[in-house]
């Protein structure tokens, strides 16, 4: 198990990943999934054999409401339908922390549930905000679950210059699952867990 590591420059190092991601070119992308809330693209991720996925959709609400519900707090559980629990395991400064989650079994638990232990950082971006994470090695894990690894991942939220009441969200996932999992389970997760986000995300922001 390591350390903490020290959050400034992790946290540096974090955006730095995520900005670029999000300056890659839309050519690089192929489409996984599209719905009327989001479409979804991926590519081979950089960080591990699986892929780095995109997705991308307008939500019709404010930058800092939509972040609030995304980045850990308690708006998540509440709305996250594939989050079953999360806890809050060291404050560095206010939009900087550590977190532990689990998620539920997905595709009738051909994916059991995972836990994950993620340092999480949010900060201005554009007019907006940017929202990330990645997982640290850290913690014991509980039992009957399997200990996942989010490899740079983040939201950007930027508000709409003809319609500043609502946003362009547009987030990369690279989520190493781990344990004995065929891939064509975890790519067809993946896709349609990101589709469901948005429209579970909507819901929430309208209740």
């Amino acid at each position: 198990m390591d350390p903490l590591p020290n959050p400034s420059p992790l946290a540096t190092r974090l955006r730095n990943t995520l900005v670029r991601y999000h300056g890659i070119a839309d050519g690089e992308w192929r489409v996984a999934k599209k719905t009327k809330d989001a479409t979804v693209w991926r590519k081979p991720s950089e960080e591990f054999s699986g892929y780095l996925y995109k997705a991308q959709g307008v939500v019709e609400d404010v930058t800092n409401r939509i972040v609030d519900h995304i980045c850990p707090g308690p708006y998540r559980l509440d709305w996250d339908s594939l989050m079953t629990s999360m806890d809050i395991l060291e404050t560095f400064e206010e939009n900087c922390c550590v977190m532990r989650y689990t998620t539920a079994g997905q595709l009738w638990n051909i994916i059991a549930p995972r836990e994950f232990v993620d340092f999480s950082y949010t900060t201005s971006y554009a007019d907006g905000l940017l929202t990330c994470g990645i997982s640290l090695d850290y913690g014991e894990v509980r039992p009957n679950f399997v200990r996942g690894f989010n490899h740079p991942c983040g939201w950007f939220c930027i508000p709409l210059k003809d319609c500043p009441n609502h946003s362009l969200l547009t987030g990369y996932i690279q989520t190493e699952l781990r344990g004995m999992l065929p891939q064509s389970a975890v790519d067809t997760a993946m896709s349609s867990t990101l589709a469901n986000f948005y429209s579970d995300l909507k819901k929430a922001l309208k209740s």
